[in-house]
């Protein structure tokens, strides 16, 4: 006789799993870009580290060694930081009804709480799933993206430029990946086509962290200015 509870290849969790397995390696390799990039802007590999431990936010830690390598000051560095690490905020408001960790649980869920773990948990049928796919992304990529973060701060230009092997698209094509399969009606279609084009014209001329902001703000106003379709009644 058959376990009712044995894992099949349709199990969702198991899917979450792999999911995160292949978003962690995609983001986690492009941490070698952050490591040489950050000690060329003369930072040490010991701060280098503690950016990518700490901070934990791959877009905020280009933002300040982008700052600082450029010249700018300190509190300029930290303030495009802090602007462009604010989405997770939004992300966290996102998170918290769909995953209902215990409290105990919601520091270290916050700490990686990043664009890949919530793409991952949201793209889950549920929660179950979702809890699945969100700790095994958010810790995978913390692992994957401090270990090959020391990899570039120690090779440094050794390496070479990280983007001539595709690094930087592999991340983005892993995202993509999640996020298409969300597209399938034109409500959603639409608020995405809005998102990118005001992402778009306002990049140019904003500063960094700005532009995700107001294109995240597309979906805050739809959902706000749209009602919600009512349930389809099911038949006695």
């Amino acid at each position: 006789m058959c376990d009712s509870d044995a894992v099949t290849p349709h199990d969702p969790a198991t899917a979450a799993r792999r999911q995160a397995v292949s978003v962690s390696v995609a983001t986690g390799l492009y941490g070698v870009s952050f490591g040489a990039l950050s000690v060329a802007a003369g930072l040490t590999v010991p701060q280098t580290m503690a950016l990518s431990l700490l901070m934990f936010s791959g877009g905020s830690q280009f933002a300040f060694i982008g700052v600082i390598g450029a010249g700018g000051a300190a509190g300029a560095a930290v303030a495009s930081a802090a602007l462009l690490g604010a989405r997770n905020g939004l992300y966290g408001a996102q998170l918290t009804p769909l995953l209902d960790l215990p409290w105990r649980w919601r520091g270290p869920a916050a700490h990686v709480t990043i664009d890949e773990s919530t793409a991952v948990a949201t793209a889950q049928p549920t929660r179950a799933a979702a809890r699945v796919g969100f700790w095994w992304t958010g810790v995978g990529v913390l692992v994957l993206w401090n270990a090959f973060t020391l990899l570039g701060a120690l090779a440094g230009d050794r390496l070479g430029d990280p983007r001539a092997y595709g690094l930087d698209a592999a991340a983005a094509a892993a995202f993509l990946a999640l996020v298409w399969p969300r597209l399938a009606g034109r409500a959603a279609q639409g608020v995405a086509a809005a998102a990118v084009v005001v992402a778009l014209v306002t990049t140019p001329v904003l500063p960094a962290g700005i532009p995700v902001l107001l294109a995240a703000c597309v979906a805050v106003v739809v959902g706000v200015a749209v009602p919600p379709r009512p349930a389809p009644e099911v038949p006695a």
